[in-house]
């Protein structure tokens, strides 16, 4: 193959894209952000790729077989150097046969210092190293292997060999692999960062290629994929890929190049590489098809091609790699800082002190609503505190009918009892007053309520700001006792706090002041049920102007009397007594009997005149009332759990956590970090160095 060497400035970018690549391999790929710039080798299985890419390099060194061969990424750093100039270093050769050329050798990422001459062990070592991680079966691993390749043959070039496309499980392959491959493809060759080398048959028809179709879901435009069309010798006699080269049939930004590779019948044969690419130009200029544009067909060509796409490639991001570093670094070092710096410092009572101080001012600051980060969306903090009082509470007074447990009937009763053994001659203020507590008493339940949905607020906050804080995501032990401290803080103010709002209710309960200016008084309440009922009745019958009595026919069916009948007044109980008939006499006698009152003396009738109208001014009276006593809850409750819930735990809970947590004999055992905490820590700083080293690389670009 054509050994003509890069401009030192294509071979100085793409180096440092192959620095930058050790780097972040170091520390595992999927913890960096930073998508780098490389080629991805994609295409089915049996399509040729393994051979394109060892007559890029020129040597014998990737595993061969039937069924999935490649089952790791393997990330191939190509590194042209001058021959017969020293390797840095002692190498430590593997193989002495006669092949070895000490020009050329490999070296593997996860074998520092080691240098393989023979490139046989190279091979070997990948078979080796994809069995470690993915064992003897068919299973395939997303975890790449670097392998870097020094040779004056090669230009500088860094392709990643990916698993062949497959669509049935084969011998003991996993049933899903088809799924798992195409996922690690598709992670891989999504990336905008990616240059896709899609490897198809020419001797099946393009259409049918399983590389092109994946590349086109992620680059329907064409722009970053280049094709590459293997097996072209073998096409039937009198076909050629003229059209597709022409881009007539599935067209590409970068083109296609036509290939030769060694068949198995070469390999078998151990026909050597140069021997094969002397035979991929030989056939090129003497095809009639090709023979015109030889010098843009076979594997030197493609060498540099790449070389050039990937130079202008890595030229176009390399502003947005320095960006992403900076981004990055900016990042790991703010997580770094939570976890505690590169090195944790040593257990300290200025770490608690420190965790209580922020807590406490957090909590201060949510329930007063102040802080940076206030939600857009939804309510927090002392905004659902709020909603409690004036939204919940409000309307939980508010919706509390006093007669939806006293029915009419039943306050007919009450006046009766009320009245003792003198029937009243007024409506009774006892009645009104027996009643009217009742229903106060019912004002206890919502009260109490309202402090427990506001203490169910505070633990909500909690619940936040222990998953806010970092130091709680250091400090397990730490956070759990926190925890319990300020649980039991807010219990123990609730015992208060629920007392004072069922004295609330007492206080009402215990005293009635009709006396207050906003209450409705009897002379008023009974004007207003008169106007009421007299707006109900009838009006009154006509009398005649000059004798008084009623006019003709207004009675007794047309026929006028001439006197006013004489009518016999209720009893006062007589609601409580179902209408008689005649007088009860005792058998043979005629002097009536009295009988004994019944066990249980219950109304029978409906209300009469009287007891509607009685029953209506009291109706009036506990009405107003209860008013007043609501809107004095509704004012009263929520002042009386903010004093001794919300404003408490505000002014104390500081103090609270000191008393518990500032000991010198607790402080060690609060301070145990996690095991996350610590790996992640241990991470972050791996991080850290690759990005600050990675920083270093670009940083004169």
């Amino acid at each position: 193959m054509a050994t003509a060497g890069p401009t030192g400035l294509g071979l100085e970018i793409v180096s440092i894209i192959n620095k930058l690549q050790d780097v972040f391999s170091a520390v595992g790929s999927s913890a960096s952000q930073i998508d780098l710039p490389q080629i991805c080798v994609l295409g089915s299985q049996s399509s040729g790729k393994s051979s394109v890419l060892e007559n890029i390099v020129g040597r014998d060194f990737l595993p061969r077989g039937t069924g999935i061969v490649t089952r790791r990424p393997l990330v191939l750093q190509l590194i042209h150097r001058t021959a017969g100039s020293e390797p840095n270093g002692t190498p430590k050769i593997n193989g002495t046969d006669k092949n070895v050329n000490a020009d050329e050798w490999g070296e593997f990422l996860h074998l520092p210092g080691e240098k393989f001459f023979d490139f046989h062990k190279i091979r070997d070592e990948i078979v080796r190293d994809t069995e470690a991680k993915t064992g003897r079966n068919a299973g395939i691993s997303p975890l790449p292997i670097n392998l870097r390749i020094f040779s004056p043959n090669v230009l500088t070039l860094t392709l990643v060999d990916l698993p062949g496309i497959t669509k049935v499980p084969v011998g003991d392959q996993p049933k899903d692999i088809e799924r798992q491959i195409r996922d690690m493809l598709m992670k891989y060759i999504s990336k905008p960062a990616c240059i896709i080398l899609a490897v198809s048959p020419a001797n099946v028809d393009l259409a049918n290629s399983e590389g092109l179709k994946m590349a086109r879901e992620v680059d329907p435009e064409g722009t970053r994929t280049i094709g590459v069309l293997t097996k072209v010798d073998l096409m039937d006699k009198g076909t050629d890929v003229v059209d597709i080269l022409a881009g007539r049939i599935i067209p590409l930004r970068l083109g296609y190049v036509p290939v030769v590779n060694r068949g198995q019948r070469d390999i078998d044969a151990s026909k050597t590489i140069q021997s094969a690419l002397d035979g991929e130009r030989e056939f090129f200029e003497l095809h009639p098809s090709y023979k015109g544009k030889a010098q843009y067909c076979g594997t030197p060509f493609l060498a540099r091609k790449l070389n050039m796409i990937l130079m202008h490639h890595i030229r176009a991001t390399l502003p947005d790699i320095k960006a992403r570093i900076a981004q990055q670094q900016q990042k790991y070092n703010t997580e770094l800082q939570s976890l505690g710096g590169s090195a944790a410092e040593a257990s300290s009572g200025n770490v608690v002190l420190s965790v209580i101080t922020e807590f406490t001012s957090e909590f201060r600051t949510v329930i007063d609503g102040g802080g940076n980060d206030l939600s857009l969306n939804e309510l927090s903090g002392g905004a659902r505190i709020s909603f409690v009082f004036h939204e919940l509470f409000n309307n939980g007074i508010k919706g509390i009918d006093p007669f939806d447990q006293v029915k009419d009937g039943d306050i007919r009763t009450i006046l009766y009892n009320s009245s003792g053994s003198t029937p009243a001659l007024f409506v009774g203020t006892a009645a009104f007053e027996v009643i009217v507590k009742q229903q106060i008493k019912r004002l206890e339940e919502p009260s109490l309520k309202c402090c427990t949905l506001v203490y169910d607020e505070l633990i909500r906050i909690l619940g936040q700001l222990l998953g806010r804080i970092q130091a709680f995501r250091r400090y397990p032990a730490l956070r759990e006792r926190f925890n319990s401290v300020v649980v039991n803080f807010f219990k123990s103010s609730m015992n208060p706090t629920s007392k004072l709002v069922s004295d609330l209710v007492s206080m009402q309960a215990c005293y009635v002041n009709t006396t207050h200016p906003d209450f409705i008084n009897g002379h008023k309440a009974m004007s207003i049920v008169n106007d009421r009922l007299n707006a109900n009745k009838p009006p009154p019958q006509q009398t005649d102007p000059k004798s008084g009595k009623l006019a003709p026919g207004t009675i007794n069916n047309n026929r006028d009397l001439d006197v006013d009948p004489k009518r016999e007044e209720p009893s006062f109980f007589g609601s409580f007594f179902a209408a008689r008939t005649g007088s009860t006499k005792k058998k043979g006698s005629s002097t009536p009997v009295m009988e004994a009152p019944p066990a249980v003396i219950k109304p029978q009738a409906a209300l009469n005149e009287r007891e509607t109208m009685e029953t209506e001014v009291i109706k009036l009276l506990i009405n107003s009332y209860f008013n007043i006593v609501k809107r004095e809850m509704i004012d009263m409750v929520p002042k009386a759990i903010t004093l001794t819930l919300v404003n408490h735990s505000k002014e104390n809970l500081q103090r609270e956590l000191l008393q518990e947590l500032y000991k010198p004999e607790v402080l060690d055992d609060l301070l145990k970090e996690s095991e996350y905490v610590v790996n992640r820590r241990r991470e972050v700083v791996g991080m850290v160095q690759a990005l600050n080293k990675a920083e270093e690389i670009v940083a004169g670009v």
